[in-house]
């Protein structure tokens, strides 16, 4: 960085933009003046809000999108053709009671711990998670032969990827292709992920026409960053709930491919045959599964610190929610007891807090200066590197140092991950004893589980100078009065002990029960363009309309005044000469009204939506019901500008009038609401009289 000044650049293109505006990333682009251009194929609705503040734009509404839809009609892609096909084992589970009695025998005989327990059924989760189950995968590959887009004149199946859950299930699949199909083992399919040595080698194979491997068993290589114009069947073997990733992974069959069945017959579409339900999820449209980024794990220790110090500020200035805590008995360092009760409590809490501020002060007091994430925070961190700042922390404070030191390198480094894992599960139990957290129970039995890994390795000698600590936390008595102090000697002690619990996990299962299959299923998927870009327009059009409330015409539209022609006429002209959208998009909101599209947006003022109901209300005695009923009508109103009459007998007004509106305001009463909804609705949808 030192190279280069902050005006060096007059253009910074940031590609895979949703990924590049946290923690270092960041504050490079903040370090540098210049323009910015970000780029990315991430869906708008999954893009974090971080991405578009970096770029100085309203949430959710990107500068410009190139829908897919758009690039299929502009014959730049190919569309998918969605398939879907239940398999019960996948989507339910296996249950021993529904098994047949010979498939019964087979689940006895299996071995599935070490302990010798067995499960009474196997959720659908852990289906090729690591029970793998043989007729699962043949009906798979079966429908796969059997319908897949054939070339080569149609005796060959075209290149596909199959999604695979992890590495196991892809060379379980790989072996059952092999069985199935014995003339075609060792090349036509083959497993693509980083368990193969010479990965790369078999991609270049793949992306070759005519050349085998034709099924590529993938497991997270071939999901992004390949481009293989033959693919023509994209196979979902395995859940995936993160939007962006799907349709990555829907995009390795977007590929034009001229000539692909003959001279000139080109690509035209590919299949995705789906066996986890993945079309159903994201062609419903649900709800983003937005998460963000996670900190690492040196900043959420920090954070963590600082909390557990205001949480015992509190404690001590008797604001927290700390339960009274009677007879409880502590650990020293060494091992041996000691009592926490009292004013001896008080005394431990006050020393447990002095320790973390020290930590976090020398933490802080290592930050090195010459870093340019620390430079332009110097003042903060030179600030928190003396003790006496950490005497008192108010919110500012509390504020400063979780949002901005807490960000910060510092040279006080800890290289035993394991151990800051467990400092971070033990600091997690301390807030939540402080605060009396519902998930203190299950932070808890983590807890006793690692205590209990910890008692089988008594035979390491660092493990038996603790174990009568190991032994203790294991026993119901210590967790029901159990202080923050005496969860600090814990993890004091047991940090250091955590590398040596094996790290085994779920051993694999091979059954051959008969799964159930049912027919195919079309399912369409939202590809961009239609609702989706009217959405994006609509959005558009409010963030354009906002700044510009003081125009006469949406001035009228606000306070639900007729509008002239010659109104309507300047809002049609603000908008076009604004070039928000496609002509369709237009076309779309004058069928609906161009008042009553734009009113949609901006809402009517609610002293306005308060007056109209002037006439009805006046002479009234309204009861609780009919208030509450009006009232969320006002609301309603003033949210949307325009509401149709038979909005009165949905939710929510359906809740508070279940019979009807007649039933809460009798046959006139509801007559007069009618109308005047209508007239609202008149008022932005109809040319008022000139002069009007």
């Amino acid at each position: 960085m030192e190279s280069f000044g902050p005006g060096h650049f007059d253009l910074i293109v940031v590609d895979e933009a949703h990924r590049s505006v946290y923690q270092k990333y960041r504050a490079i682009f903040d370090y540098f003046d210049s323009m910015l251009v970000g780029l990315t194929a991430t869906p708008k609705d999954e893009i974090d809000r971080n991405t578009f503040s970096l770029f100085n734009l309203q949430d959710g509404v990107p500068t410009d999108v190139y829908e897919l839809s758009n690039a299929v009609a502009d014959g730049y892609l190919v569309p998918p053709r969605g398939v879907s096909v239940p398999l019960r084992f996948v989507r339910s589970g296996i249950r021993y009671d529904q098994l047949s009695e010979e498939e019964k025998d087979e689940w006895d005989a299996k071995d599935w711990s070490e302990d010798g327990s067995m499960p009474v059924e196997v959720d659908p989760n852990e289906v090729n998670l690591w029970l793998f189950n043989a007729d699962t995968v043949d009906k798979v590959l079966q429908h796969l032969m059997q319908n897949g887009e054939k070339v080569a004149g149609g005796d060959r199946l075209g290149k596909t990827i199959i999604f695979a859950k992890n590495s196991r299930h892809a060379h379980f699949i790989q072996e059952r292709f092999d069985l199935a199909y014995p003339h075609l083992k060792g090349s036509f399919s083959r497993v693509i992920d980083y368990s193969i040595s010479h990965a790369q080698s078999l991609i270049d194979d793949f992306s070759t026409a005519n050349k085998p491997p034709h099924i590529a068993i993938s497991v997270d290589m071939l999901d992004t960053g390949i481009d293989v114009p033959e693919v023509v069947n994209v196979v979902f073997f395995k859940i995936v709930r993160s939007k962006t990733k799907f349709w990555q992974m829907v995009g390795r069959g977007t590929r034009l491919c001229a000539d692909l069945y003959g001279p000139g017959q080109d690509k035209t579409h590919f299949w995705i045959f789906d066996y986890c339900q993945n079309l159903e999820f994201f062609s419903a449209e649900p709800g983003s599964d937005k998460g963000s980024v996670t900190p690492p794990l040196s900043e959420r220790l920090f954070r963590s610190r600082v909390a557990l110090i205001a949480a015992l500020d509190h404690l001590a200035a008797g604001i927290g929610d700390e339960p009274a805590i009677s007879n409880a008995g502590g650990f020293s360092e060494s091992g041996a007891t000691y009592d926490a009760g009292g004013s001896d409590q008080a005394a431990n809490e006050r020393e447990l807090r002095h320790e973390l501020a020290e930590h976090l002060r020398r933490e802080v007091a290592q930050m090195p200066m010459e870093n340019f994430l620390v430079r332009p925070k110097r003042a903060l961190v030179e600030r928190y590197a003396e003790l006496g700042s950490w005497e008192t922390l108010d919110d500012a404070a509390l504020d400063e140092l979780s949002q901005e030191v807490a960000k910060l390198p510092s040279s006080l480094t800890d290289p035993d991950v394991e151990a800051k894992l467990f400092d971070a599960l033990m600091l997690k139990l301390q807030l939540g004893r402080l605060r009396s957290d519902k998930d203190f129970p299950k932070l808890a039995k983590r807890v006793r589980e690692i205590s209990e890994a910890l008692e089988g390795k008594a035979a390491i000698p660092m493990v038996a100078q603790r174990l009568t600590l190991i032994q203790t936390i294991r026993s119901d008595e210590f967790w029901q009065d159990v202080t923050v102090v005496q969860l600090e000697t814990v993890r004091k002690q047991i940090r250091e002990l955590v590398k040596f619990i094996d790290k085994t996990g779920q051993k694999a299962v091979y059954t051959n029960f008969e799964d159930e299959g049912g027919e195919g299923t079309a399912i369409d998927l939202p590809i961009g363009g239609g609702s989706q870009s009217f959405e994006r327009f609509k959005e558009k059009v409010r963030h354009f309309l906002r700044p510009r409330e003081n125009e006469l015409a949406l001035q009228k539209l606000r306070l639900g005044l007729g509008l002239t022609a010659d109104d309507l006429a300047s809002l049609d002209k603000m908008l076009r000469d604004a070039d928000l959208g496609s002509p369709e998009n237009y076309a779309v909101a004058r069928h609906e009204g161009l008042g009553v599209f734009i009113r949609s947006l901006v809402g009517l003022d609610r002293q306005a939506a308060i007056k109209v109901f002037d006439g009805f209300l006046q002479g009234k005695n309204l009861n609780a019901n009919q208030q509450e009923f009006v009232s969320m009508i006002i609301d309603e109103l003033t949210r949307t500008g325009v509401m149709e009459p038979g909005r009165l007998f949905e939710s929510p007004f359906s809740d508070v009038a279940p019979s009807g509106i007649q039933s809460l305001f009798g046959q006139d009463g509801a007559a007069q609401l009618t109308l005047i909804l209508e007239d609202i609705l008149r008022t932005a949808s109809e040319p008022a009289p000139a002069g009007a």
